[in-house]
């Protein structure tokens, strides 16, 4: 069969819903500054569905930083891959200030967190070696782990019974090859917003001989007394063997850091193939994590503000009888149930009757018949924000529970 036919027939679990997603649903158009209100199909819309956590995308001071970086670098420099022609002085001095804030000897800029998670996971095992991961880890874990030609166990989500089970068995397994164990975890999970039980996984350390992966992408910033995140938070930050996190989520820009002792650090450069075959993070970009990197230095009264935020949000849904599952960080998910149309229809009529912008999950992505409604609270929502979206979600239940949302097919909104 030829391949163009094939992915004309299926265009995949999500795909299939693109003649009348497209545009609306999926690959909607968010206009204007970004900021908890922005434009969409028009209309002004109040937004929860940028990891802006911090709102360090919106203080002028920091958009300063970038325009007069831009200015004087311009967005191409450095050109090159690090190894060969990207290397500036700038890189290095926020690699040392990233690697001091989340104690460990040294640490590296990526230029994408994404690839750099699954180049990372790539170029610490080879053939003989273990990965063992949680079953609800982010797609770039999973990627990382589809990478490796060798063996894989995979755990049923924070299940820290099945968790030391896999390790029994991945021990096994690197005892007859001759190879090593790590074990990858987000630290924060993205979708449910519930947390690695690190202290588990350290005390496990003590039993089984592993090392342990935490990408942190939604936690740096936003967990732990400093926001150096969630091994901070437990209390374990001194035994977490790699430390990742990205700069699109608290940074508000692009690209991520690993931090690591020297000599992993020394290798990872020297081998990660996403950082020795691809353009070096350009310098307006690192300069610009590195002034809102001040505000956390700083006492980080952001994130203080985006907790007063969480905290009100996630009180007043739950004291109105929704279910936000097991969640203990600023991710807010909202769980109902009903169908994919149903919860199209639901999305609809937030987005259009109440002007609340969500991210909305449903069927292949949650299990048939759940609806997930994704809030990501930031430091640029106010309390009335919070007031009116939790009157609007009370409206939107009522409404799902007495049937107004059924239909036989999903929404058709599809926009070209």
């Amino acid at each position: 069969m030829d391949i163009f036919e094939k992915i004309e027939k299926n265009p995949g679990p999500l795909g299939k819903y693109s003649d009348k997603a497209h545009g609306y649903f999926m690959f909607p158009k968010l206009e204007g500054q970004m900021s908890s209100r922005m434009k969409f199909q028009g209309r002004e819309v109040l937004v929860w569905s940028i990891n802006n956590y911090l709102g360090l995308g919106n203080l002028q001071d920091v958009r300063d930083e970038d325009t007069e970086a831009t200015k004087e670098w311009g967005l191409a420099m450095p050109m090159g891959a690090r190894m060969m022609t990207g290397e500036t002085n700038y890189h290095n001095e926020l690699e040392k200030t990233l690697a001091d804030f989340v104690g460990k000897e040294s640490a590296y800029v990526l230029n994408y967190g994404y690839q750099g998670v699954m180049s990372i996971i790539d170029s610490l095992v080879d053939r003989k070696d273990v990965i063992v991961y949680d079953s609800e880890a982010h797609a770039c874990i999973i990627d990382g782990a589809r990478l490796h030609m060798g063996k894989r166990f995979v755990y049923a989500h924070n299940d820290m019974e099945k968790l030391e089970k896999q390790l029994q068995h991945a021990t096994k397994y690197a005892e007859k090859t001759g190879g090593g164990v790590i074990l990858v975890t987000e630290g924060v999970y993205g979708m449910s917003g519930d947390l690695a039980n690190l202290k588990a996984m350290v005390d496990l350390k003590k039993k089984y001989n592993f090392r342990l992966v935490v990408d942190d992408a939604h936690g740096f910033g936003t967990m732990g007394e400093r926001g150096a995140g969630t091994g901070e938070h437990f209390g374990v930050q001194d035994e977490v063997d790699v430390y990742i996190s990205t700069f699109a989520k608290s940074m508000s820009g692009i690209g991520g850091f690993v931090a690591s002792k020297k000599h992993v650090i020394r290798y990872l450069m020297y081998n990660m193939r996403s950082q020795v075959f691809a353009k070096s993070l350009p310098i307006p970009m690192v300069k610009g994590v590195m002034k809102r990197m001040e505000y956390i230095l700083n006492g980080n009264k952001q994130k203080d503000k985006l907790w007063t935020i969480v905290n009100a949000l996630q009180k007043g849904l739950k004291e109105a009888g929704f279910n936000l599952g097991n969640t203990q960080s600023p991710v807010t998910p909202v769980f109902l149930s009903g169908t994919v149309a149903e919860a199209t229809n639901l999305s609809y009529d937030l987005r259009e009757t109440y002007g609340i912008f969500t991210s909305l999950v449903a069927y292949p992505v949650v299990p048939r018949g759940v609806i997930l409604i994704r809030l990501i609270p930031t430091a640029m929502h106010t309390l009335e924000d919070v007031d009116y979206t939790i009157k609007a979600f009370k409206a939107i239940k009522e409404k799902l529970d007495e049937g107004a949302y059924a239909s036989e097919e999903m929404k058709d909104a599809h926009i070209d």
